[in-house]
């Protein structure tokens, strides 16, 4: 702990003698002989000040209070707690200094105010993290005053206290997910489905309605009447969520990364996903690949995933889909569902990026997922009300059309592709996901 001075004046002592040398300055001006008064009046005004912080009170600890984790664009509060040796006379402030990652310009202010226990205050100040990583809080600064507010005790100390900083999971604990999954027929119990997929289950008399596709002729053959297979439907299917974490993924949509929008929808799916017994896996590339992880097939081991996803770090330059996809796929052995999450705005990167993509998709099933862009869809509808906003709204046209020429190739190369806004990104993916398993297209 380091202390500062004994005292030190307020705000309001400074103010005080601002507005005062004015004055002081005037009536020596008009009567010479009461300069006296200036040098009285500014030593009534120290006394005061020192008065003033002898009577702050003295204090006898205090503490940081920091939460030990964190999630990206959510909510999340620093503290501060004091324990005087009496309730004191005046206001008790503390200030944080912290990694910007924790929240924009990286400082908090606070106001502590009593609790219930004599002597005891606690304030603390809201943060909003904006990036994933560990973020630092460096040092903390506290300061109470006396019952004039003209001087103020004050203490300062480093601090060595981190915050881990995760992906979002709110979606993961929305009631209304939480509810479907207990509900549908992949929740909690792992149930025998008929009717769906390829692996063999029963046989089952032919009723009006069934898909004619499903009857068994060489078993009817030996019967006097039509049967249909009643099969089981899939799983431990393998699926694949790629983050490309390059810079079109950096930029900020609606406060926060695209990366970090696109992480939480991933994990969402996941969490769905395990919940069906499949089994899921998480790979993560820029320039190079960063993070691959081995398949987790069990909804208690979803925190590898999370720490994986966490791990996922931000890049300036462009992601190298053609060494990516290619090490992917030398990683799988099997068929599997591909979930890649991306975005572009250079024409000529997207062209290489279809064609990594075009190779991937002859050996598996590929899922491109990418978050809509709202700002070129408000630059195009505006008025053209002068040049510049026609200008604008040219461009972003020409970039929405272009961004539609690229998703279009996509689907002719077979990809599957999910657009929507960040808010709407995560359930679309699980809609898809259910849907491509009800088609049974991945095996």
């Amino acid at each position: 702990m380091r202390w500062s001075l004994p005292f030190v004046p307020t705000a309001r002592a400074a103010w005080i003698s601002a507005i005062a040398a004015p004055i002081a300055l005037v009536i020596g001006a008009v009567n010479p002989a009461a300069w006296v008064i200036a040098p009285a009046a500014a030593a009534v005004l120290l006394a005061l000040i020192v008065l003033d912080g002898l009577l702050a009170g003295k204090i006898a600890n205090w503490d940081v209070v920091i939460p030990q984790d964190a999630e990206v664009g959510e909510l999340t509060q620093l503290g501060v707690e004091a324990k005087f040796a009496s309730s004191p006379a005046g206001k008790v402030e503390a200030s944080l200094q912290f990694d910007p990652r924790l929240s924009s310009g990286g400082r908090g202010d606070i106001t502590l105010s009593l609790g219930r226990e004599p002597g005891l205050l606690r304030g603390s100040t809201d943060a909003v993290p904006n990036r994933r990583g560990t973020a630092t809080i460096n040092r903390a600064w506290l300061r109470w005053t006396g019952p004039l507010g003209l001087g103020a005790k004050q203490q300062n100390r480093a601090l060595e206290e981190s915050l881990r900083i995760w992906p979002d999971l709110s979606p993961v604990r929305a009631p209304e997910l939480q509810m479907f999954l207990r509900d549908a027929q992949l929740g909690l119990l792992a149930r025998r489905i008929r009717g769906e997929g390829t692996q063999f289950e029963a046989l089952s008399e032919y009723e009006a309605g069934m898909d004619r596709r499903r009857i068994d002729w060489k078993a009817s053959a030996r019967h006097t009447k039509l049967y249909a297979r009643e099969n089981e439907s899939e799983r431990n299917n393998q699926i694949v969520l790629a983050f490309d974490c390059g810079q079109s993924m950096c930029e900020p949509v609606d406060g926060l990364p695209r990366i970090d929008r696109a992480v939480s929808a991933g994990l969402t799916c996941a969490y769905v996903a395990l919940k069906g017994n499949d089994k899921v896996s998480l790979f993560g590339f820029a320039e190079r690949p960063e993070v691959i992880t081995p398949f987790v097939s069990d909804v208690r081991a979803f925190n590898r995933l999370q720490s994986a996803a966490a791990g996922l770090d931000y890049h300036n330059a462009e992601a190298n889909f053609t060494l990516a996809l290619a090490t992917l796929s030398s990683k799988l052995k099997r068929r599997s569902l591909v979930v890649l999450f991306s975005d572009f705005a250079d024409p000529t990167a997207a062209q290489l990026m279809v064609e990594s993509i075009g190779r991937l998709v002859k050996k598996h099933l590929v899922l491109f997922v990418t978050i809509a862009d709202s700002e070129l869809e408000e630059l195009v509808s505006e008025d053209p009300d002068d040049l510049a906003t026609l200008a604008r709204s040219v461009t972003a046209d020409t970039l929405v059309t272009q961004r539609a020429t690229v998703l279009e190739q996509l689907r002719q190369l077979g990809v599957d592709v999910v657009e929507a806004p960040w808010e709407e990104i995560g359930y679309s993916l699980i809609d898809r996901y259910f849907d491509i398993r009800r088609h049974e297209a991945i095996g």
